[in-house]
């Protein structure tokens, strides 16, 4: 074997991946077909919830001064995510091309073996393992198990036999990031407007357009566009000329949707854009593929150390399919929000109406947020069963510490609330994988969200696996199911 995984394409979800392998112990080998970064950013911030994994993973810092916002949309709809009262607020301003050179740095620190410029050809699955053939190389390389990370139009996911319904683009829109212009914020997506503008500020004095007019059928093309049309279509729905601005980059994208039927076949799997592709409506696509590759990252690690059953990986695309279906309905919902015309005002009144109700402006902003993923561990009436753990105030010890500082080790979480030495000796055949902490909330008890809770199994992606009392199963089956047999 030249690595126990190869991952196909470095973008935010296969360096992202890596990074996980690696903090798991687990050598990896990243194969990308670019020589270098492109330096292109079609994601320009990230959810709550990606906000709380880089914070997991103690990330956050190596991006430097983020603005946050607790303002949102759901097809241009105003939110406020406050209601969701989390601790991070949405990032808005972070290139992805700023991303990636962070997790880039963070996985090779770790040890991952990134080659650029290697563009995969064939992959052939055994019984013992996948080889992979690179052009140009004269052998094929061998891991135990492939990840295609290679976004939406990707190799592994064509030369692997993966389905891929979905609906096709009807619109095309425009992307392009300019210099030399002095634009407002803004986002129109109103029937009168005749389409979509949105324009955003980022970092280098570097301002982003992106212009849609409605109607407008997807071409076919084999590169991007002419920043000349661009500008046109622009003028054409603000009155406004950018004709003279400098273009850094320049793309078109379209309203597809579209989403494998399996994220595993064997030995490979499929995450990131590779898995689903749609309108990126809110940026959601890159947060929701780093998303995939945090849940995968840990339950691969397991299975190639041999400390957990094969069955884990199917776990990965029982919580993350759902996932990505979800993500097609929303930004569908938003495409026709977004870009539809009269015929769609009587529901945007509608939903604006609705968003008056607390409960549907919550539920919507923890749709876009990432916030109301919950996956299936088992029965129980706790309310953090399957829910990720939030950001919380630990006193530990001596020390002042927090839930998303316990998980940096990418190993589970043993959380001992009440010191019970019960507990940490029915879970101390788990040590290996799994921390045990004896910590005591700060939050002023009525309000914590382990108000009455002596005990959470928390998994390395930061989703509750287990609480007490309020889990149907008892704490060593869990540790189980989710960390493999006792040592």
């Amino acid at each position: 074997m030249d690595a126990s995984v190869i991952v196909v394409g470095a973008g935010p979800a296969g360096l992202m991946l890596a990074g996980e392998l690696r903090l798991a112990g687990v050598d990896v080998l990243v194969l990308e077909r670019l020589a270098e970064r492109t330096g292109e950013s079609r994601g320009i911030g990230f959810t709550v919830r990606t906000m709380e994994v880089f914070d997991q993973r103690g990330l956050l810092p190596r991006f430097g001064d983020i603005e946050t916002s607790t303002a949102g949309h759901f097809g241009g709809l105003p939110l406020d995510l406050t209601v969701l009262g989390a601790a991070h607020g949405a990032a808005r301003t972070v290139p992805q091309s700023r991303t990636e050179t962070v997790l880039e740095a963070w996985a090779r620190e770790l040890g991952a073996d990134i080659r650029r410029g290697h563009e995969v050809t064939a992959l052939t699955e055994d019984a013992h393992g996948v080889s992979v053939t690179v052009d140009g190389a004269p052998t094929a390389l061998r891991a135990r198990y492939v990840v295609g990370c290679d976004g939406g139009r990707s190799t592994v996911r064509r030369l692997a036999g993966f389905d891929f319904p979905g609906t096709p683009a009807t619109t095309e829109l425009y992307l392009a990031d300019v210099r030399g212009v002095d634009l407002p914020p803004k986002m129109t997506a109103d029937p009168s407007a005749g389409g979509l503008v949105m324009i955003a500020p980022l970092p280098g004095g570097i301002t982003r357009v992106i212009a849609a007019e409605r109607g407008t059928p997807p071409v076919r093309r084999t590169g991007p566009p002419e920043f000349g049309e661009v500008a046109d279509v622009f003028k054409r729905l603000t009155g406004t000329d950018i004709s003279a601005a400098e273009p850094v980059w320049v793309s078109a994208f379209t309203d597809a949707a579209r989403q494998v039927t399996q994220y595993r076949r064997g030995r490979t799997l499929i995450a990131g854009d590779a898995a689903h592709v749609h309108l990126p409506a809110g940026g959601q696509g890159m947060n929701t593929s780093v998303q995939d590759s945090v849940n995968l990252g840990w339950k691969l690690a397991a299975v190639v150390k041999g400390t957990a059953p094969d069955s884990l990986l199917d776990t990965y695309h029982s919580e993350r399919h759902p996932v990505g279906r979800t993500l097609l309905t929303s930004t569908r919902a938003q495409s026709l929000l977004i870009l539809g015309g009269d015929d769609v005002a009587p529901l945007r009144e509608v939903l604006t109406e609705l968003l008056g109700h607390t409960e549907v402006s919550r539920h919507l902003a923890a749709r876009v947020s990432g916030l109301d993923i919950r996956y299936d561990v088992g029965a129980g009436p706790h309310p953090l069963l399957g829910a990720r753990l939030p950001r919380l105030a630990l006193d530990h010890g001596t020390r002042r510490r927090t839930s998303t500082e316990l998980l940096r080790t990418g190993r589970g979480l043993l959380l001992d609330l009440t010191d019970n030495p019960t507990l940490r000796r029915r879970a101390h055949a788990w040590t290996d994988r799994v921390d045990i902490v004896t910590a005591t909330p700060r939050e002023v008890p009525g309000e914590s969200p382990l108000h009455r809770t002596t005990a959470a199994l928390v998994r390395p992606d930061g989703h509750v696996a287990w609480a007490a009392p309020g889990s149907h199963h008892d704490l060593p089956t869990a540790l189980e199911r989710w960390f493999g047999p006792a040592r």
